[in-house]
């Protein structure tokens, strides 16, 4: 089945931003620049980014939660960029992090080490110790194995370390089954049946200071419904420890607020704020949401230019030269991206399967009905692409991974410049052999 591309910009409006995006001149701009004027300048494929729609995103999650009092950390895992992380450092989020090497791009970005969740099921001992040494808000715990390596690690390094037990609720998000975290067969999180004694084995170790509970349900939830029922059992669960006298004094919401990407409306910021306030805001806890898609993912495109038009007798494929390992989504999830060409002409009738050069079948964007069309050298943006698009990419095909851009009003600069295949040979140079112990050659 064919999707509709888009004939105009205002297929992608909505609350989250992507009305950055607009025809001047029948050029599509960003801001007040033209994309055409930056793929000049920047060879593509290339990724490029909004910073007034990152900051019109924050401010208006930010305004619906401020009434429940509810802080907000971006899960860095949708979009690492430095410069867009600076952009919502600047605006006064913190960081939800799943990794060491995201803990150094947030510090990196200038992120107070004290505004940084460390969240994911398999931190390395390594990476514990580096987030404890710079001090941040609180480790997420997932597995009484992770207690006791938070334990060893903070023992050794003589502090005490403010943690989250995270709680699998067993609820389904309504998702895609790879994007879906709180389920019970999920890998993520502790039974909600375990919690209490795990949390009052915390509270009994003294290199521990247990603050609180973490829950994630899941990404691109388009139905709020979930939400109440894991954060209605969320709020059990903190009146049957403190019934027992234990203390909780942080949660932490998780994020996964979806995006239109069928062009229809993202879930209601009001309605989600209604649902926190009813379910856990009468429980006097310090409140944190952990957003990732919704804040960055209408705020880019990938654009990519027409290789070579193939025609069959059953379809016509463009072929582009972004591929799947530029943008992973359509070959892991089967999503689909809406397109739009960087030169408007009106709506045509033409549909395109369109492809990337990637040797592997699974290298399709998707198949586009009411197109014009398309010849070699058109370019094409493909939108929603913010979130989960450079941060996912490889270089497989030895491809160079796309370089990244950063729109700013009228103005424009790369924010990470391409990597070619030359850049990566320098890290496969020869080394020393090194013999193994007992070969005669050590």
């Amino acid at each position: 089945m064919a999707v509709q591309a888009l004939a105009s910009v205002d297929a992608l409006g909505g609350d989250t931003g992507s009305k950055q995006l607009v025809y001047r001149g029948r050029a599509l701009h960003m801001e007040s620049v033209c994309i055409n004027r930056i793929a000049a300048a920047v060879p593509t494929p290339f990724y490029c980014y909004s910073s007034d729609a990152i900051r019109a995103a924050y401010l208006s999650l930010s305004a619906a939660l401020k009434p429940i009092g509810a802080s907000v950390c971006f899960a860095v895992k949708a979009n690492g960029n430095l410069s867009v992380l600076g952009v919502l450092s600047a605006l006064g989020s913190g960081m939800d992090i799943v990794s060491g090497g995201e803990l150094k791009r947030a510090v990196s970005a200038g992120v107070p080490a004290s505004k940084i969740i460390f969240s994911g099921v398999g931190k390395k001992r390594s990476e514990i110790s580096s987030a404890l040494e710079v001090g941040i808000h609180q480790i997420n715990i997932e597995s009484e194995a992770e207690l006791e390596a938070v334990v060893e690690a903070a023992g050794a390094l003589g502090v005490r370390a403010a943690i989250a037990l995270r709680v699998n609720p067993d609820v389904d998000a309504g998702t895609h089954a790879k994007i879906s975290t709180g389920k019970k067969h999920d890998k993520f999180g502790i039974p909600f049946e375990d919690i209490p004694a795990l949390y009052a084995k915390a509270l009994a170790a003294p290199e521990l200071d247990p603050v609180g509970l973490a829950v994630h349900i899941g990404s691109q939830i388009v139905d709020l419904s979930p939400y109440r029922s894991a954060y209605s059992g969320i709020a059990d669960l903190v009146r049957l420890l403190r019934s027992r006298g234990m203390p909780v004094r942080r949660l932490d919401l998780g994020g996964g607020i979806g995006i239109p990407y069928d062009h229809g409306s993202s879930p209601d910021l009001g309605e989600y704020a209604t649902i926190v306030r009813e379910t856990v805001g009468g429980l006097d806890c310090e409140l944190t949401v952990e957003p990732g898609r919704w804040l960055v993912g209408p705020a880019g495109i990938l654009v990519t230019e027409v290789l070579y038009i193939k025609e069959t007798a059953d379809r016509l494929t463009a072929i582009v030269d972004a591929g799947m390992n530029d943008l992973m989504r359509p070959a892991m999830y089967g999503a689909v991206h809406p397109v739009l060409p960087l030169k408007h002409v009106r709506q045509g009738s033409h549909t395109y399967q369109i492809a990337g050069p990637v040797c592997e079948s699974s290298d399709i964007f998707g198949t586009y009905g009411n197109l014009a069309p398309l010849q070699s050298g058109d370019r094409l943006a493909f939108g929603y692409a913010g979130a989960y698009g450079a941060s996912m990419a490889s270089t497989y095909n030895a491809r160079d991974l796309a370089a990244e851009v950063l729109v700013d009003g009228d103005r424009f600069r790369v924010v990470r410049r391409r990597q070619t295949t030359e850049d990566l040979l320098t890290l496969e140079e020869e080394t020393e052999w090194q013999w193994s112990v007992g070969s005669g050659r050590a």
